[in-house]
């Protein structure tokens, strides 16, 4: 086949009917950037195979719909294939996705690849398949915030000035690691197996230098860590060799934690005691030996993170399920160390923050840096928030379409989306942008060992929350809205959702953003009000949002 390369268009001249349609054609393509995409030959967009499309034909079926979809049409996507289009409203969502969902008894990796196989499912991840993927930026921001709680938490300094973060994964999301914890002051080592991919940090400035020798890499961080220097290196080998020898040799980081695609043991984690030429041969031939091998590997890996934090290291998992595979390795103190969102995030999100993104669809990055003086002057006392702007203005190379990321909660979101769209309609800005987020959010995600895990109320598999999130964003206007299966941390451990809305400049859209802006945070502080969390249920009174079951 030949190979493709795709780029999002850009500019004011529309190829479909309105500009709600056109932002999911561009967007599609936006994820298949090679600037923003890990494998866009194979459609997959990051984390593992989170794929923006089932298969090549499923693709241009996709793109060829969406040019001829009327503005009261819905077009419906099931794991990554177009199968209908519905007659519906122009307040109806211009697309719904449904992306690797499988009946509980039977969400597990060996069923899906099984369907997967037959050409009739895929992987979405999160914001692969829901076409909102921004590259490494899209989780910069979370990562830095949660490396700064956890400075602040563990040894009562603003930074991580001083100290040293050991971790490993520098794909697509594991790649915000390095440059967040430079952006936090600190020194990082980053392993990966992959030397593609440690180019691919480096020529996007995520990544500060590179070495495959465990004791330069360790020279260069203890100088930095002595100099209160910000660095970031990327090591290459296997995590499952590296932590338990940084362990072994007596180098014990301030922080040990982990970005590796842990959650698929098939095709994202890679074992040791081979080469990586050696494992991918492995994973074709006989993925059954593959599993087995790489379920092994996890085992060291963490294995080699307690032999750290009992040396005094800091650990926290980071989301990708990695606990969860040592434990099928007969590990069975991995739940020793917390997840991050139990650590660091959970007062966010009971303020209804999380990762708020915005795309500019001109392809123009002016737009993008008239919505950071925008943000600015919105928020002209939040100092983090400023902070961070200034930080992403200097250290933060688009990937694709110009975007931006921040944290934002109840009420900030709705402010900024229906200010975005004034700057719009008064052409400062010269074309409409596109408002997501990730699926790891406040309310859009029902996921036991990351988003929800230790839930106060003990609620943390109950799956109804992000499915009243994805309806609530339907009928409340959103541009497309998805539910997703296994998202982060693989099959069978999450479902979440997700929104898209576009600021075009007309009342209507700012009516809807109004809406959609309030609700989506709205449903994660009413969640997490519901499971008990005094901040959630002091903000709602606050706030006015009304939950029946606190009325008296």
């Amino acid at each position: 086949m030949t190979k493709r390369i795709i780029h999002a268009p850009t500019g004011t001249d529309l190829v479909c009917k309105n500009w709600q349609i056109e932002a999911a054609y561009r967007m599609i393509q936006n994820n298949l950037d090679p600037d923003v995409a890990e494998d866009p030959d194979e459609l997959i967009v990051y984390g593992g195979k989170g794929k923006a499309a089932r298969n090549w034909e499923c693709y241009d079926l996709i793109l060829s719909t969406l040019k001829r979809l009327n503005p009261d049409e819905t077009l419906l996507i099931q794991s990554g294939k177009p199968v209908g289009v519905m007659q519906t409203h122009t307040w109806s969502p211009r697309v719904l996705i449904a992306n690797s969902n499988l009946v509980p008894n039977w969400a597990n990796w060996d069923h899906f690849n099984e369907l997967e196989k037959k050409g009739l499912m895929m992987y979405g991840q999160m914001t692969a398949g829901s076409w909102i993927y921004i590259g490494t930026q899209g989780i910069l921001q979370g990562t830095y915030e949660t490396f700064i709680a956890a400075s602040k938490t563990h040894f009562n300094q603003e930074n991580l000035a001083g100290k040293l973060v050991l971790t490993a994964g520098l794909g697509g999301m594991g790649g915000a690691q390095p440059l967040s914890v430079k952006m936090a002051g600190g020194v990082s080592i980053n392993i990966e197996v992959d030397p593609h991919r440690i180019q691919r940090r480096l020529e996007t400035e995520y990544l500060d230098k590179t070495t495959h020798s465990f004791d330069e890499a360790v020279d260069w961080a203890q100088n930095a860590v002595k100099d209160k220097e910000a660095l970031s290196i990327g090591l290459l080998g296997n995590a499952a060799d590296i932590v338990p020898l940084f362990a072994k040799k007596g180098v014990i980081p301030d922080i040990v934690t982990d970005q590796t695609s842990a959650h698929d043991e098939l095709d994202g984690y890679v074992p040791n005691e081979m080469s990586l030429k050696d494992a991918l041969s492995l994973r074709k031939k006989n993925p059954k030996k593959y599993v087995q091998e790489s379920i092994r590997a996890m085992g060291e890996h963490v294995r080699g993170i307690l032999a750290l934090k009992n040396r005094g290291a800091i650990a926290f998992d980071y989301g990708n399920n990695l606990r969860a595979q040592a434990e099928k390795a007969g590990i069975e103190n991995a739940y020793d160390y917390p997840g991050f969102v139990p650590a660091y995030i959970r007062p966010l999100f009971c303020e209804g923050k999380g990762p708020f993104r915005w795309v500019a669809l001109s392809g123009n990055p002016d737009d993008i840096y008239r919505t950071d003086a925008l943000v600015l002057e919105l928020f002209p006392d939040d100092k983090p928030l400023h902070n961070w702007i200034h930080m992403a203005q200097k250290m933060v190379k688009f990937q694709g379409l110009p975007s931006r990321i921040c944290w934002l909660g109840y009420g900030g979101r709705a402010k900024l989306g229906v200010a975005i769209n004034k700057l719009v309609a008064s052409g400062e800005i010269s074309a409409p942008i596109v408002i997501g987020r990730d699926h790891l959010d406040t309310g859009s995600v029902a996921s036991p060992y990351r988003e929800t895990e230790s839930m106060k109320d003990g609620s943390d598999a109950v799956a109804d929350w992000p499915l009243l999130n994805a309806l609530s964003n339907t009928a409340s206007g959103a541009s497309w809205v998805s539910i997703h299966h296994g998202g982060g941390v693989g099959m069978g451990y999450a479902i979440h959702a997700g929104q898209v809305i576009v600021a075009d400049g007309t009342p209507e859209m700012e009516l809807r953003l109004q809406r959609v802006l309030t609700n989506d945070p709205g449903s994660g502080v009413i969640r997490h009000a519901d499971a008990g969390y005094n901040d959630a249920i002091e903000n709602a009174k606050n706030w006015g949002i009304d939950i029946p079951s606190h009325q008296k």
